[in-house]
């Protein structure tokens, strides 16, 4: 019994109409994709974690002059040994701009890992929005298409009573039965395009199992947009992700390229060590060893090179990536206006003649002064 409440109420649940921002909410939460892009931030933010490590210092231990072979080591035979050990640290120095460069390379992924994460949740916006307006605009023409199917019924019926008392053709009135049918399929193919765009609309907000009974609601606005061309362009070249992304991107090119530039200096390891002798020697003494590498052939010439156009090639991308962005406007700005226009006088002329024409030739259809053709 208890199950049986708990599913009546989710089936109830699932039935009530939910808004844009409601299914936007759900899409961001639930998303699979968005789901496992969003950790591409902490790994990040591990690298840079990473990065700001310093380097582990070394022990040393060392036994020398070991009397293996028998030799009984004394100052009046051989003068051979005596036996030491050694014990300490070693301990590389790196510069300083090579842990910053590190650093900063990886906070500049991280810049990207974020810009990227913001891109795919603008992407996700633009498609739930996308398929919300499908899923509205199915349903207006499911209910259009019932509409018609009823009207035509109507006529189907006056038209057999026109028929039965002989002042109709009978050729109109199969006619008109045709015509029905082909209401009664277009009725059908509305439905399957609404199930159709449900499933999508579920499928990215992050549902696994795609409720039939699932609805949205919402209205359709025809308000103008108060913004000039010139607003939007700067507001989107300012705001959209992958041009943010890609200048972050420039960004940590560079900081590659600082970082390939001070690797070219190497490392100092500076060994300190304890020495203790032993037999009959018997003395302490300490040590201090600095290792640095000579950089006569490689002075990671081809990571520099090759850090220096990343970084060429990054600000091309970046300068396409805004041209993209201006061309997009533009032609988002053009269609727009024609759209806006061909609204205004589909508002103000076109439907109200349409409305008028379509009563008068349905009257005069039914009045039997109009052919089936003109109605």
């Amino acid at each position: 019994m208890r199950y049986t409440i708990l599913l009546f109420a989710s089936v109830c649940f699932a039935q009530v109409p939910l808004t844009l921002e409601q299914v936007l909410d759900e899409a961001q939460k639930n998303n699979l994709h968005l789901l496992a892009e969003r950790y591409n931030i902490p790994i990040a933010e591990a690298k840079v974690m990473q990065a700001r490590l310093r380097p582990n210092p070394s022990l040393l231990l060392s036994a020398n002059y070991l009397d293996v072979f028998n030799q009984h080591f004394s100052p009046d035979t051989n003068n051979g040994g005596p036996t030491e050990y050694i014990g300490g640290i070693a301990y590389p120095f790196e510069f300083k701009s090579k842990r910053q460069g590190r650093i900063d390379v990886a906070q500049g992924n991280k810049a990207i890992a974020e810009a990227a994460f913001l891109s795919s949740v603008r992407n996700l916006r633009i498609n739930v929005q996308g398929a919300y307006v499908d899923l509205l605009l199915a349903k207006l023409g499911y209910a259009l298409s019932r509409e018609s199917q009823k009207a035509f019924d109507g006529i189907v019926a006056v038209n057999k009573s026109r028929f039965e008392a002989g002042d109709l053709a009978k050729v109109e009135y199969v006619r008109s039965e045709v015509a029905a049918l082909q209401f009664a399929n277009q009725v059908r193919q509305a439905e399957s395009r609404q199930r159709q765009a449900r499933i999508r609309l579920q499928s990215l907000m992050g549902r696994e199992r795609f409720d039939v009974a699932f609805d949205v609601e919402g209205e359709f606005s025809t308000r103008g947009i108060a913004e000039t061309q010139d607003t939007i362009l700067e507001a989107a070249l300012r705001d959209r992700p992958e041009v943010d992304l890609k200048r972050r991107d420039l960004i940590r090119s560079g900081a590659d390229m600082r970082y390939q530039l001070a690797l070219r200096k190497p490392d100092i390891t500076v060994t300190t060590q304890y020495n203790r002798q032993g037999a009959y020697a018997y003395a302490n003494s300490a040590g201090v060893t600095v290792t640095a590498p000579l950089p006569i052939f490689n002075k990671n010439q081809g990571e520099i090179e090759r850090s220096k156009r990343d970084y060429d090639q990054t600000a091309a991308e970046l300068r396409e990536i805004q041209g993209e962005v201006r061309a997009e406007v533009q032609s988002a700005w053009e269609q727009y206006q024609t759209s806006r226009a061909l609204l205004d006088q589909i508002e103000t002329e076109m439907l109200d003649r349409a409305t008028r024409v379509r009563e008068t030739i349905n009257f005069s259809y039914r009045r039997g002064e109009a052919s089936f053709v003109e109605l």
